[in-house]
């Protein structure tokens, strides 16, 4: 029976303990970690088989939010049990796939699986920080191979002071909020949103960060020392040296370095031609007994091969597969108002990669409401980022979206929220269109999502440009930094980092590496290489458009206006009765703020300003003097009442009605009669006396 054992270590002030040997037994590796009272459960389990998944590494990662976690019940009336995972869960899974995928043997093709389940959470410790930590225990401890282990923290920076996995109160305050994963000599995963932050601290940021790491997984070391699993053999997708060196030359003897340059096109076509004939060739050549080997191992090794031949021809000739130099970005174009009908709308083309950004306004109304296990909360900015086959030339299934999709359209997303005004009335959806694909599509996407803000009149601060960045490296440690990665230097490379940001500061950050990480002096280098390439692409798109437009006549117009919350009710009556009769009679949509604001969002001025007038005469402040217009509503034996503003009615007694005696109300006035009135009077109680011989003179004239 496996030992229950248990470790803490203090970080940032509080305990992080790591516990095995008591959930989950039957896995390869499985430990809980908690911190505070936010606790996960990772599992990491491997197959004997080899995988029917071919060309990859098979490594699955499973991120499972847990409602309980947070004492919530989710789900409808009818359906309770929890569904696909919403687009947060899908982002930590991919940020911790991210992390240590690098770290395995690419030549693995037994299946690994991690599972992450969150257990309870506290809304002041991020689980996602966690679970990369519990997913590198699990590994670490487990008999499957893997080269870690990792450690993962979040950095803040508050009143210009570092703070180490703040607490979510610290997350809105900090100017940065920086993600980092790593070993204890490299990062190799970072997220990061930003408000506008220079370069200088994001470093910062990140070597406080780093140092945390470190300590973070020398505790792990002494773990998987003291429970750490003797690691299997997996199964590996390799062939005998000769063969493989055989592949390695041929490919060589057919050209194959040569057609590693070119357009995208013209590669993929000569590659592809050299790729076929030398596998013929090597079918002739080799023996019976090799054959299913070549079969096995072909793809691969010509994988590794480009990959050697890339590296070189960038390290050693300074020679990129398009023939730029390192810093030279691509042809940029961009256009504006493409589209007719929609709000807004921008075109951004970078070399072979293209986006369209399509802007579409609504009222406050069409938030979308954002209910996790760990917020509830109501979204005004949306960004949704599409990738259709087309884009490189393919023919697959369309189907919704997936993690690549999910992941790029919440970098672009990030991006671009720190410029948009917080009191920005407007629901803003923007839909980023890849329309081609060579390398860096969801900064084209950030950079047309500028444009199309902008052309919709979007009162944005400052526009928002983004860049990919690549390095290449070799084993004697020199590293060449490549701005405008496309995409064989995607494929090919060590590093991909998106960087956006504004001219004043950085807004968003992704890397991801296929090496084991890059320090400070690296991260710094990039950014520095970054920051030009954004400006240079910023300059360009400027020429377009420079500053927010006129809105497009066909997008909704929003009044806003502020009543005394008191009065919410008087607005929307009795199961809603006043507020559906007005939307009814404008055809304009309201939202009501707990603090009085209204949103009136109408098509057209008319409709919005009557709507407004409603509004404004239910909750008007009624003064003694004022002077109405009233509808007569209601006959009583002493008097009648007057509706002098809808919903609101007063008394205008019967010795109120004329200066001479009025025997009887209906000698004066009848249901429906229009009569002016003047207020007298408004009672402690609220009730409004009205008075209409106040408005009569008592002087009479006669005929002569």
């Amino acid at each position: 029976m496996t030992e229950q054992k248990k470790w803490s270590l203090d970080v940032a002030g509080r305990t992080l303990s790591v516990e095995t040997g008591k959930l989950a037994k039957q896995a390869g590796g499985a430990v809980t970690v908690r911190y505070g009272d936010t606790q996960v459960l990772a599992t990491a389990v491997m197959s004997k088989n080899k995988s029917n998944v071919m060309g990859y590494f098979p490594l699955m990662v499973d991120y499972e939010e847990r409602f309980y976690a947070a004492g919530k019940i989710k789900g409808s009336r009818f359906i309770k049990r929890e569904g696909r995972p919403s687009d947060e869960a899908v982002l930590t899974g991919r940020a911790v796939d991210r992390t240590i995928r690098p770290l395995f043997d690419m030549r693995m093709r037994s299946e690994v699986q991690v599972v992450i389940t969150v257990q309870s959470i506290d809304g002041e410790n991020d689980p996602d920080i966690i679970s990369m930590i519990a997913a590198s225990v699990a590994l670490s401890i487990s008999d499957i191979p893997w080269n870690g282990p990792i450690a993962a923290v979040k950095v803040a920076i508050v009143e210009d002071k570092i703070v180490i996995n703040p607490t979510e109160e610290q997350e809105e305050k900090s100017i940065i909020n920086l993600t980092l994963a790593g070993t204890k000599d490299k990062v190799n995963m970072i997220e990061a949103d930003a408000h506008e932050v220079p370069e200088d601290d994001v470093v910062r940021a990140f070597e406080a960060g780093h140092d945390v790491i470190a300590n973070i997984v020398t505790f792990i070391e002494e773990i998987k020392a003291e429970v750490g699993k003797e690691k299997s053999k997996p199964v590996m997708l390799v062939a005998s040296e000769e063969l493989e060196l055989m592949i390695k030359e041929t490919l060589l003897e057919n050209g194959i370095e040569e057609a590693l340059y070119g357009t995208k096109k013209e590669i993929s076509i000569k590659t592809a031609e050299i790729k076929e004939k030398v596998k013929e060739i090597l079918e002739k050549k080799v023996s019976e007994d090799d054959q299913d080997d070549l079969n096995d191992v072909y793809d691969l090794v010509y994988d590794e091969v480009c990959d050697e031949l890339v590296h070189k021809g960038i390290i050693v000739n300074g020679k990129r597969p398009d023939s730029r130099k390192p810093e030279e970005i691509r042809s940029i174009t961009c256009e504006v108002g493409l589209l007719p009908r929609p709000h807004g709308s921008g075109l951004f083309t970078r070399g072979e990669t293209q986006a369209l950004t399509v802007t579409t306004l609504g009222a406050p109304g069409d938030h979308q409401i954002i209910d996790t296990m760990e917020v509830d909360e109501k979204k005004h900015y949306i960004h949704h980022y599409n990738f259709p086959p087309y884009s490189v030339g393919e023919v697959r299934f369309m189907r919704g979206p997936g993690r690549r999709e999910i992941g790029h359209g919440a970098l672009a997303e990030k991006a671009l929220l720190p410029v948009i005004p917080e009191d920005y009335p407007y629901t803003v959806l923007l839909v980023s269109e890849i329309l081609e694909s060579n390398g860096s599509s969801s900064m084209a996407a950030t950079c047309g999502s500028t444009l199309s803000l902008m052309h919709a009149g979007v009162p944005i601060k400052r526009p928002v440009s983004g860049i990919a960045m690549g390095m290449m490296t070799d084993s004697d440690g020199k590293y060449v930094v490549l701005s405008d990665i496309q995409g064989a230097e995607d494929h090919y490379g060590d590093m991909d980092l998106k960087v956006a940001g504004t001219q004043k500061g950085i807004t968003a950050l992704q890397m991801d590496v296929k090496m084991e990480g890059i320090d400070a002096k690296m991260f710094k280098a990039t950014l520095n290489q970054a920051k030009e390439g954004r400006s240079h692409i910023l300059n360009i798109m400027l020429k377009t458009i420079s500053e927010p437009g006129k809105m497009s006549p066909y997008a909704p117009r929003i009044i806003t206006m502020h009543i005394n919350p008191d009065q919410i009710r008087d607005v929307i009556g009795s199961g809603g009765k006043v507020i559906n009769e007005i939307i009814e009679e404008t055809g304009v949509s309201i939202d009501i703020e707990d603090d009085g604001t209204v949103f009136i969002t109408a098509t057209d001025a008319k409709s919005g300003a009557r709507a407004q007038e409603i509004i404004y005469n239910l909750t008007k402040e009624i003064e003694v003097g004022e002077e109405y217009e009233g509808t007569v509503v209601r006959i009583m034996d002493f008097g009648a009442f007057v509706e002098i503003l809808p919903g609101r009615d007063g008394l205008v007694h019967i010795s109120e009605m004329a200066h001479s005696r009025v025997n009887k109300v209906e000698d004066v006035v009848k249901i429906g009669d229009k009569v002016k009135v003047k207020v007298k009077e408004i009672d402690s109680q609220g009730r409004i006396n009205l008075s209409m011989k106040a408005l009569i003179s008592k002087k009479v004239k006669h005929d002569k």
